[in-house]
């Protein structure tokens, strides 16, 4: 059999997973990313459910588990900082609640498996894909720095707001749901009050503020409301700006956040958009990860979904190895359930997590307190259960690794 190409467009989770494995099958492997360098920022991702499993089988769960955060539970808090509610990680072989066992920042995972890449991986940063052309032969790729490659495949892994993706898939086949819920995530220096736990608080007009522990000495802050606002135009500053005037009297530890991330070069102003598509492949391009069907932090699992999505891509293909078309096929019917199962947010979950008054704030904490209660722990735990399968990992036959 000939040697095959893929071009891997995107250098986080799906698309290293994705070089991971077809470069372990004998596959040429090109990953273009459209940063200048490799991206070692990020917030915290964790790995849950059927993803475990693919991190086993790349050898890399031991790894991945010495770059934990650190975060040992999480905490809801009032605005004077004391714990009205706790979901402790019940620890190794327990269930993972709001804090899982293998909780890690997003470039601590992605540069776990990057360096732990079979060789012969090439890496081309700082360019894109501006046409991707399906010939009978092959796809003819042009990127935007006028380079020209010839695939087999097309992996899309860019993200939830994939440019290529869009260009080669029609309006029609991609939903996005505006989740309207603006967060903001930073880096900020740790103070003597910051512990090893995720502290969540609650305030007035659906406004959340969160500080989570990390392995690097600092800490990860997030601010999340709801309603939303569309920032995505506007400047830093400016951004920013609107931020604070939202949070001006939400109390607690707010002030700190808004200065840090004034002073901080690590902040991430997101608008939470579902990804929903038809159909994931055309021809000889096929989608990974959340350029595919991002789930967002409200419905959790993403880097989970991204990482189990390169395996299962590689696993189908081994499988047709001379019926591409077959084996996208295949890959679609095996993913989709499990994502479909993470898309699917409970009724009410935004309003109950982003109370808007008083009474629905004070019914917040009632309903907080009582899930976290001990006659109602497993099913806190169970809601926290996300990229669980009863399907079978499907297995890369013997002698094609």
């Amino acid at each position: 059999m000939r040697e095959r190409d893929v071009v891997v467009s995107g250098a986080s989770i799906a698309g290293l997973s994705t070089a991971f494995w077809l470069r372990r099958l004998g596959w040429q492997v090109t990953v273009i990313e459209r940063a200048p360098a490799f991206r070692d920022g990020g917030q915290n991702v964790d790995v849950r459910g059927v993803a475990r499993e693919v991190l086993d089988r790349m050898g890399l769960f031991d790894e991945v588990k010495r770059q934990n955060t650190t975060e040992t539970g999480t905490v809801v808090v009032d605005a004077s900082g004391k714990v009205t509610a706790e979901l402790p990680f019940d620890g190794p072989g327990g269930p993972d609640g709001a804090t899982a066992e293998l909780e890690v920042l997003r470039g601590d995972f992605a540069r776990t498996i990057h360096d732990h890449l079979p060789p012969g991986v090439a890496f081309v940063y700082g360019d894109t894909i501006e046409t991707a052309t399906d010939g009978p032969e092959s796809l003819h790729i042009v990127t935007s720095q006028g380079r020209e490659l010839r695939c087999d495949l097309l992996v899309i892994a860019e993200g939830v707001r994939s440019a290529t993706r869009d260009r080669v898939f029609t309006a029609d086949e991609v939903t996005q749901d505006d989740l309207d819920v603006t967060m903001v995530f930073g880096t900020i220096p740790r103070t003597a009050g910051d512990d090893d736990r995720w502290r969540w608080h609650n305030t007035t007009r659906g406004r959340q503020i969160h500080l989570r522990p990390d392995n690097h000495g600092t800490t990860r802050a997030i601010l999340a409301y709801s309603p939303g606002d569309d920032l995505a135009r506007l400047g830093r500053g400016e951004a920013l700006a609107r931020v604070r005037d939202r949070y001006a009297d939400a109390g607690w530890e707010a002030p700190r956040v808004l200065d840090a991330f004034d002073a901080s070069d690590d902040v991430y102003i997101d608008q939470l958009t579902q990804i929903r598509m038809t159909t994931w492949h055309r021809g000889r391009t096929v989608l990974a990860g959340d350029a595919g069907w991002c789930v967002t932090p409200m419905g959790g699992g993403g880097a989970s979904l991204a990482l189990t999505s390169g395996y299962v891509l590689a696993a189908q293909l081994a499988a047709h190895p001379d019926d591409t078309e077959a084996a996208l096929t295949a890959y679609e019917a095996w993913m989709r359930p499990l994502v479909d199962d993470v898309q699917g947010l409970p009724r009410g979950l935004k309003h109950f997590a982003y109370p808007q008054t008083r009474t629905g704030l004070a019914l917040r904490h009632l309903a907080g307190k009582v899930l976290t209660s001990p006659p109602l722990k497993p099913l806190a735990a169970k809601l926290t259960q996300v990229a669980e399968t009863k399907q079978a990992l499907p297995e890369i036959p013997q002698g094609a690794a």
